[in-house]
């Protein structure tokens, strides 16, 4: 049996792990994730945005533990099986993460989600280190149904990745911390936490009055997080790095590789791979490959906003995010049209539905309901903010810049519409 131990963590410092927790954090899975970072290529915009998926996890982890020591403060004690059950669930909850996950998941759409049960299932299983391991602390049961996808709700999976939940205040003050944004939340947060119906909920009334100060923090809270999407998440240069590590995946996948060839790297790991096994086979994952490790990342020709319209703006998701086939076949025709490279086009369309999910976090105002729904005019304007951050960008690799007003013709002719983008220096 591991003992308890003590880590120092720069954001929450002392965080203590009990010996299960401490045996978990042994994992091969969990120790792969020392190597991943948390927000994939940013580093490449904010240098010091090296922070990895093992110190969000052990903050999550820690962070998990606070909610529960404020929900029991204020009469909502947890058994211990159950409280271990979260804790261990939120150290483990990101396991699944590959290498610039977010990026070939959720906007290239390479490979499916982290959180997926098939992914899931694997690292959790009785054939890992790490599901062993839970398995001996009698612990791998409730921790698959705390992260399983699709299982029914529950006060373990709210207080783990809920709305405003244990991975969202961690995430808020790491990332935050790592870019250099002077922002952060007040941690009286916690003291708003409660239990309904075995659901977390914040409490933004006091003896039958609407309490100002919880609907301020919560408001704050989604100004943080619109704040990171706006200056760190969708940063020109952290889509265009991501849409270019994105390519090199995309043309290695149609050389054999394989999602599970993913699992046991980190970034640096899947960069060493593809420059072994295929960029020898491929002249343009080697290119590609020797862009991304010189940070020649490719610049933005052709941009438009969601000014297109509700009905247009779904058109080109369901073309260009929704199918990569359309997506690869037109890139491939506007490099022929310019007589570019195979790679130099890259085009990069995320989904439409870019709401703030932590707007619809639970709320007990009158009864339980979602905050998105109480009409608030802030909480409405940050998410109107949010949807306003969605790009559809055609980009040019950094050797061929010199043909950029060209490809945005190009892709005016293609899309019906000009670019939004004035081209110029910088």
């Amino acid at each position: 049996m591991s003992r308890a131990v003590v880590i120092r963590d720069a954001v929450w410092g002392d965080v203590e792990l009990d010996g299960a927790l401490t045996d978990l954090l042994g994992a091969a899975e969990l120790q792969r994730q020392r190597g991943v970072r948390q927000l994939g290529t940013a580093h490449l915009v904010y240098p010091s945005a090296n922070h990895t998926r093992f110190e969000h996890q052990l903050g999550t982890c820690h962070v998990a533990g606070r909610i529960l020591r404020a929900l029991r403060e204020r009469g909502h004690p947890c058994d211990a099986e159950q409280e271990a059950v979260v804790r261990a669930a939120a150290l483990v909850h990101d396991v699944g993460h590959v290498p610039f996950g977010h990026t070939f998941e959720d906007e290239r759409r390479i490979f499916p989600r982290h959180d997926g049960e098939a992914r899931m299932a694997h690292f959790l299983g009785e054939g890992t280190d790490l599901g062993r391991r839970l398995a001996r602390h009698g612990l791998a049961e409730g921790v698959r149904a705390a992260l399983g996808e699709g299982g029914p709700p529950s006060l373990a999976r709210d207080v783990v990745g809920g709305t405003i939940c244990a991975d969202l205040l961690d995430y808020l003050a790491r990332d935050a911390r790592a870019t250099g944004i002077r922002r952060e939340y007040d941690e009286r947060v916690f003291r708003y936490f409660a239990v309904r119906d075995d659901r977390l909920v914040l409490c933004l009334s006091k003896r039958g009055l609407r309490r100002a100060d919880a609907f301020s923090e919560v408001i704050h809270l989604l100004r943080l997080r619109y704040t990171l999407s706006e200056r760190v998440y969708f940063h020109h240069a952290k889509v265009a790095s991501g849409a270019l590590v994105s390519k090199l995946v995309e043309r290695a996948s149609g050389l054999g590789l394989e999602l599970p060839d993913l699992y046991p790297l980190g970034d640096e790991g899947l960069l060493e791979l593809l420059a072994r096994t295929y960029a020898p086979r491929d002249p343009v994952v080697a290119r590609l490959l020797d862009d991304f490790r010189a940070r020649r990342l490719p610049k933005r020709a052709y941009v438009l906003t969601r000014g297109v319209g509700l009905a247009e703006q779904a058109e080109l998701v369901r073309r260009f995010h929704h199918d990569r086939a359309a997506r690869e076949r037109v890139e491939a025709e506007l490099e022929a049209e310019l007589g570019l490279e195979p790679g130099a086009v890259i085009l990069y369309c995320p989904a439409a539905d870019m709401a703030l999910k932590e707007a619809d976090i639970p709320v007990e105002l009158d009864g339980v309901q979602s905050l998105n729904a109480l009409g608030v005019r802030e909480v409405d304007a940050l998410c109107e903010q949010h949807r306003d951050l969605w790009r559809f960008t055609v980009l040019l690799e950094a050797r061929s810049s010199d043909r950029a007003s060209r490809l945005a013709e190009a892709c005016a002719d293609r899309f019906g519409r000009p670019s939004e983008l004035q081209l110029g220096p910088g």
